[in-house]
């Protein structure tokens, strides 16, 4: 049992598919075994007591038939996963497929197979793998699926009553079980069986239900044991017998196919008792198949082929055993009889040549017929129509029946049964292939060219046709021959094929038509009844529809219309004996009416015009059934309307509804009112006149404008009804506060800006811009609640640019809007490196000469366009540095400011926009360029940032900046006589005394000053003695103008505090080592923080 097991596994694993294991599936089966030694995985006594636990025995083998359906469903899952080619959605099992909920959830333990199968997520519709199973378990599903498909073996042994050991279910099966006599007595009462008789005694009565004498005199062991025959349906060797389908023999799979079928499915068959054949000497389970002389041994066709394949063995003789029916014994395959293909034994149409299972071979014929399909991919004729349609198409291209569809049912004509019709020399008769009734006696259809006697007899011939048989002559009636009837001659092959390519070729023709007619946009009706007028020439279809139908529906129209005016006269109708062309003028048809006509008449032209009058006279008809009178009005309207009843009532109906429209109209509707009693037809208006969805939003429009202590208006709250039926939500919308001026409006007057999340009323957001651009730097154009986007950040800044004006297009006026565009654009223009400012005005340009001297296109002033100084003669041919020394050299007016002229010329230079600036830096160290806005330090050039920056390591979140060690931030809080030892410690000269020129008892230099508004002032600071003519502060700016130019570190001064305090700035390790004395430790942090380099940005001019 085990290496059968073995063998079942492996096989199934090799090629996933259950056919391979069946026969050992089979031979497992039937092993006398315990089902706890047989199953080892499922619990099939389980499943067997749970759903075979009823009442009676007819119960019982209901419930093993669908305990059968089950396990073949579950068999099919476990083929999924053991197959290499697994489906796509093998890792879910839904409960809503209908098969799974009619078969597997309807028995008990059903899920517990999925289970071990590896479905063991419960899902809501379902079962599938976790989430974390890539690949189902093959080795255990392949053991389960093997015990799934011995247990249904065993299930179908069972329900036939062929199961050589069912006393193992006795105590698990109720009434599956008993005695012999009691057995058939029940299956009696419960199964239709009819119980073959021995051959001398046959009664003629149906047994009784339990005889009890019959039973005793006619033992079971007394029958004639079943003659073994080959199969009913496949002809192959059968295995049962069914005595109630008149003892029919069926080999295990058609009798699995034949009895699946409700009205069988409680057949009781009968097993044939055979002798079983000897087993392979090797293998034990397969019959032999061969005899081997040299070796002595017994072999089945596989062990044969493996054992034989080796050199020593390859020529020892063999005696086969059964060699002409070894394919036909294959119970997992069968040949078809026609074309020798190998199917599978559960196909009933052979899959080279779609013929039945029981099909004979082919006639011989020495000119195979051209439209035979060789295979999947050749031509194929149609059963229907005998078109011979590609091998890629499914549909047939004139019939559109299937591919595999059979000839369509033939409605037999009653032939006529009098001995004087028989002598009628025609008679109908019906074409089996194309259901063509022909009228004529000839044995070809007319239609199709083909011969009734391939009917095989089942054709309604005519009369005529049907000849009696050759042995027995009908004699004549009365003594007289009938009359010889003329047939017409047979038609040879070649025109037979004639005829047939004909036929295919009027066909193709009409198939091309019809798709050159819808690549067109016309209609297959329209081609079919055109080629009915210029089939005969070689006039194309569509260009005939195009050039000379309008002029036949035009001479329709025209027919139409006398034929309606001659049956007028004819009937004596008033006021049509006059003017004929004015009598005809009153009939009054349209092209549409006339192609509708002509149309469902197939094309024919005088049963349009019968059809055209006909329609027109049902529509004239029901016009005035509805209350309109005036024949020539309607006929006008059906004219204009295109034939169209409907339109035509449109047209009638506008001249009555015309006073009823003006007054709608032309009277003006009082508003709303919120407050008016009748709530419904306020309601109603509404609805009309602003489109609510709902009346339910109509009644939520007017609770909202009926709230106490609210001012909303009606716009706004029918808006945001229409956003969301949401009455809290909705109330969050119609008040929203205004961070100017802190008003609530609702959601569709506010405007927030992409740069924060702040909301501002329409109008203050309006006014707040207009200010900004007309009065302000463009870069003032922020949040007027939180100063956002920072302004210093120029990918934040640009971005934000891009959607305000996009805002601001439709809030601005145009004046506004223009000028917003031209700062703008210069904002834009300063960002080209030969951008460059006036140093005598406010304006810029872009300079493209490449030399020292530039002139400014607004002023006609020239300066350097590098030290940004005023021009002058003596600044040609010589650098800035070269012309600053000369000047302090050799210009009285330079060297009576003293060292106030040497700071304004190292005033300050913006590094955003290069503007210069003659300031000192002993003002505010936060400096803001009143060109570009930017917001710098003067004493570094470091940005000032008013958020969080982009430092890494900087958490602050006010207005700050980054200034290096040697930054006049810090150097500024140095007394005078420090900065000069530092002067002093790198041999720099300094001065201390003033010039001459110069005053000394108020500071002269100019610095930016706040009072109100930003100025330019003179310091007027106290000097003092020793400091060149200066105050202190401006006196320290010009000691670390020093210090900057000549690039000196200020950490060589610092206390041990100081260098401490600088190295946590500049996250230099302050941590102590061990035994380290405190100038060690002072050397080693100086070292350290000497590394580290001064600003970059530092103006270090001369």
């Amino acid at each position: 049992m085990e290496e059968t097991r073995r063998r079942a596994q492996s096989l199934l694993s090799a090629s996933g598919q259950a056919q391979d294991a069946r026969a050992d599936v089979q031979h497992l089966a039937r092993i006398p075994a315990p089902l706890s030694q047989k199953y080892l995985h499922i619990r099939a006594e389980t499943i067997l007591r749970d759903n075979t636990a009823v009442k009676s025995r007819h119960e019982v083998l209901e419930s093993l038939v669908r305990l059968s359906k089950a396990l073949g469903i579950l068999e099919k899952y476990g083929c999924n996963l053991t197959n290499p080619t697994r489906p796509k959605y093998w890792r879910t099992v839904k409960h809503n497929n209908p098969v799974f909920r009619t078969t597997v959830d309807a028995i008990k333990g059903g899920r517990s197979v999925l289970f071990l199968y590896g479905y063991t997520n419960q899902q809501i519709d379902g079962l599938s793998f976790p989430d974390d199973v890539t690949d189902p378990d093959l080795e255990k599903v392949v053991e389960v699926t093997v015990e799934v498909m011995t247990l249904r073996t065993e299930v179908d042994l069972l329900l036939k009553s062929a199961h050589p050991h069912p006393e193992q279910f006795k105590d698990i099966i109720p009434f599956i079980v008993q005695d012999q006599d009691e057995v058939n007595d029940d299956v009696n009462d419960v199964i239709p069986i009819r119980e073959e008789p021995p051959p001398e005694d046959k009664p003629s009565a149906v047994i009784p239900p339990k005889p009890a004498p019959r039973i005793k005199t006619l033992p079971r062991q007394n029958k004639a044991p079943p003659v073994v025959s080959d199969c009913s349906l496949c002809g192959i060797a059968s295995m049962f017998v069914c005595p109630s389908c008149n003892d029919q023999s069926f080999c295990d799979a058609c009798d699995d196919l034949y009895h699946r079928h409700p009205a069988r499915a409680a057949h009781k068959r009968e097993p044939l008792h055979q002798p079983t054949p000897d087993p392979c000497s090797i293998c034990g389970v397969s019959p032999v198949h061969a005899l081997c002389s040299s070796c002595h041994q017994k072999l089945c066709q596989n062990c044969d082929r493996l054992f034989h394949s080796h050199p020593e063995r390859v020529g020892h003789s063999r005696t086969l055993l059964s060699a002409a029916k070894s394919h036909r014994a294959s119970l997992s395959s069968w040949e078809c009889g026609h074309c020798t293909t190998v199917n599978e034994v559960r196909a009933v149409l052979c899959s080279t040549c779609d013929r039945p299972r029981l099909s004979t071979g082919p006639a011989p014929n020495p000119e195979p017929s051209p439209t035979t399909p060789q295979s999947p991919n050749a031509a194929w004729q149609c059963k229907s129509c005998t078109m011979v349609n590609q091998g890629s198409s499914v549909l047939c291209e004139v019939c559109e029946r299937p591919r595999l569809a059979t000839r369509p049912p033939a409605a037999p004509v009653k032939a006529p049964t009098s001995p004087e019709s028989l002598a009628l020399p025609v008679s109908k008769w019906t074409c089996q292939f194309c259901t063509f009734v022909n009228t004529k006696p000839t044995p070809i259809c007319e239609m199709c060219s083909l011969s009734c006697k391939d009917a095989g007899g089942s054709v309604s011939l005519p009369a005529a046709l049907q000849t009696a048989p050759a042995q027995a002559p009908a004699p004549a009636q009365e003594g007289k021959a009938p009359p010889p009837i003329a047939p017409k001659p047979a038609l040879g092959p070649g025109t037979d094929n004639q005829r047939q390519k004909a036929l295919l070729q009027d066909g193709l023709n009409l198939i091309n038509h019809i798709r050159e007619g819808e690549k067109r946009g016309v209609s297959p009706e329209e081609i079919y009844a055109a080629l009915k007028l210029c089939g005969g020439s070689n006039v194309n279809p569509c260009d005939w529809l195009n050039s000379e139908l309008p002029h036949l529906l035009d001479e329709i129209c025209a027919m139409a219309a006398s034929v309606q005016l001659t049956s007028a006269k004819d009937h004596g109708i008033p006021g049509t004996a006059g003017d004929g062309e004015a009598a005809a003028s009153a009939v009054k048809l349209s092209r549409a009416e006339a192609k509708h006509a002509w149309l469902s008449t197939g094309g024919d032209t005088e049963a349009a015009v019968r059809q055209l009058l006909q329609d027109r006279q049902n529509k004239m008809r029901e016009l005035r059934s509805m209350g309109f009178r005036d024949v020539r009005k309607c006929e006008e309207a059906l004219r204009l309307s295109g034939g169209e009843l409907r339109g035509a009532l449109s047209l009638l109906q506008r001249p009555l509804l015309e006073p009823y429209h003006q007054r709608i109209w032309t009277q003006s509707e009082p508003p709303i009112d919120p407050k008016d009693p009748d709530k419904q037809r306020t309601c109603r208006r509404l609805l009309a006149l602003y489109d609510l969805p709902s009346w339910g939003r109509c009644e939520l429009v007017l609770s909202l404008l009926q709230e106490p202590d609210v001012n909303y208006n009606l716009e706004d709250v029918i808006q945001a009804v229409k956003d969301s039926p949401d009455r809290e939500f909705i109330k969050r919308l119609l008040q929203n506060e205004c961070g100017v001026c802190y008003s609530n409006f609702p959601l569709s007057k506010m405007r927030s800006l992409t740069s924060c999340q702040c909301s501002l009323c329409l109008e203050c957001f309006q006014k707040h811009f207009t200010i900004s651009v007309t009065e302000k730097h463009i870069r003032d154009m922020v949040c007027p609640v939180c100063d956002e986007p920072d302004i210093n950040d120029p990918d934040q800044l640009d971005n934000y640019f891009s959607t305000l004006d996009i805002q601001l297009r439709t809030c601005l006026t145009t004046e506004v809007y223009d000028l917003f565009h031209t700062k703008l654009t210069e904002h834009t223009l300063m960002k080209d490196p030969k951008f460059l400012w006036c140093c005598h005005c406010t304006s810029g340009f872009i300079n493209d000469v490449d030399q020292l001297k530039v002139t400014c296109p607004s002023c006609h002033k020239s300066f350097c366009c590098k030290c940004k100084k005023p021009w002058e003669p003596q600044h040609q041919d010589v650098t800035c540095e070269q012309f600053q020394q000369w000047k302090r050299d050799n210009d009285p007016e330079y060297q009576k400011q003293g060292l106030a002229g040497y700071l304004r010329d190292n005033g300050i230079t913006c590094p955003n926009c290069r503007f210069q600036y003659a300031l000192t830096k002993g003002g505010c160290i936060h400096f803001t360029c009143s060109q570009c806005r930017y917001e710098f330090c003067s004493g570094c050039n470091n940005p000032f940032h008013k958020t969080a920056c982009r430092t890494a390591v900087c958490n602050l979140n006010g207005l700050h900046a980054h200034h290096p060690r040697d930054c006049l931030f810090y150097l500024r809080d140095w007394d005078p006589p420090r900065l000069q030892e530092l002067l002093k410690r790198s041999n720099v000269a300094f001065n201390t005394e003033p010039s001459a020129e110069t005053p000394a008892a108020l500071c002269g230099v100019m610095e930016q000053k706040d009072s109100g508004q930003q100025q330019d002032l003179p310091c007027g600071g106290e000097t003092r003695p020793g400091q060149a003519g200066l105050c202190e502060k401006h006196y320290r700016e010009y000691l670390v103008s020093l210090i900057n130019v000549h690039s000196l570190d200020p950490a060589v001064l610092y206390q041990p505090q100081e260098l401490v305090l600088a190295c946590q700035r500049y996250q230099v390790p302050t941590q102590k080592m061990d035994n380290e004395n405190e100038n060690n430790y002072n050397a080693r942090l100086l070292k350290k923080l000497m590394e580290v380099p001064l600003g970059d940005k530092v103006p270090r001019n001369q």
